[in-house]
């Protein structure tokens, strides 16, 4: 186990290290950059001024140097300032990230804890009313636009009802536990009906497939009752493919929760890389992307040890 951890973190590295020189090269080659925008903001910049703001900057260097600079100095733990916030990257980094967390923690846990049950239901009775019934639920969860979704839940609960906020994380001098649970209810809702039906229909499928092996039967031969021969011997083996579903749908979601975080004017991850990205604050929108890059690998080091978990036949020894 050991040995496979060490090769999965150079692994990890190494990805990390492609990945960071791929979006540095990319944001290096996109139109603009902070010198001119600053230009566009005050006409009475000179040229040497200009210049002199480039070499400040670095951007009067090659972009392979520039790069060597950057890395250098993130080994170091030192990530840059945020133009836009006018802050270190990791103190702006830090508020968005604590809010992608709760956001996605809730939705994911709903959206896993309303699909395996559903999914299990679904396979245990294949082609009849009960899985016809989920099928077309989950077709429409996973077909239904996102922001439609967002706009109508805030029609409905926060404008017609009012009994949910339409936006934002908390009221002002309140931040309690409780008022800041109604602020993520509509925003994870709509991340758990956009994801739940996909979750639902990889559940069922995998059950079907798992329920036909030889080894149920023989554990159905035996005389064990269909709750055991569901529960403790199927739905383990068939959880190894949905977990590498949901620790892909994680890292996704991460840096993907754009259009929710947007329309619930929630200051998350996803949002942040965007505005970074169109204001041209190159090293928190690089950190960002880095970091969901990182999320993700992450992701799939704790899928790959769930299989073990799960599955006895799984050894990374």
């Amino acid at each position: 186990m050991t040995r496979f951890l060490l090769h999965r973190l150079w692994q990890s590295i190494l990805v990390l290290g492609l990945m960071s020189f791929v979006i540095y090269g990319l944001m290096g080659m996109m139109p603009g950059d902070p010198i001119d925008l600053m230009i566009s903001s005050n006409p009475d910049i000179t040229s040497e001024d200009t210049a002199r703001l480039r070499a400040l900057y670095g951007l009067d260097k090659p972009i392979l140097e520039r790069y060597g600079n950057w890395l250098a100095a993130a080994a170091s733990g030192d990530f840059g300032y945020s133009r836009v916030h006018a802050r270190p990257v990791l103190e702006v980094l830090a508020p968005a990230l604590w809010n992608t967390l709760q956001l996605l923690g809730l939705a994911i846990f709903v959206s896993i804890a309303i699909s395996i049950p559903i999914g299990v239901l679904a396979a245990a009775r294949p082609y009849s009313r009960l899985d016809y019934a989920v099928n077309l639920l989950a077709f429409a969860g996973i077909s239904v636009p996102v922001f439609w979704l967002g706009l109508l839940l805030i029609i409905v609960f926060a404008v017609i009802l009012g009994i949910l906020p339409a936006g934002g994380t908390m009221t002002v001098g309140d931040g309690g536990f409780l008022d800041r649970l109604s602020y993520l209810i509509l925003p994870a809702a709509t991340l758990t009906i956009a994801s739940v039906g996909g979750h639902t229909r990889y559940v069922r499928s995998a059950m079907i497939e798992v329920l036909r092996q030889d080894y149920i039967r023989t554990a159905r031969a035996k005389g064990l009752g269909r709750h055991r021969v569901l529960l403790k011997h199927a739905l383990r083996n068939a959880m190894v493919p949905v977990v590498t579903i949901v620790a892909l749908d994680f890292g996704f979601l991460f840096s993907g929760a754009l259009v929710t975080e947007t329309i619930f004017a929630y200051p998350g991850m996803g949002k942040m890389i965007f505005d970074a990205i169109m204001g041209n604050d190159f090293n928190l929108a690089l950190v960002s992307l880095l970091f969901a890059t990182t999320l993700t690998v992450l992701g799939n080091l704790l899928a790959d040890l769930a299989y073990a978990w799960l599955d006895p036949r799984v050894s990374y020894r």
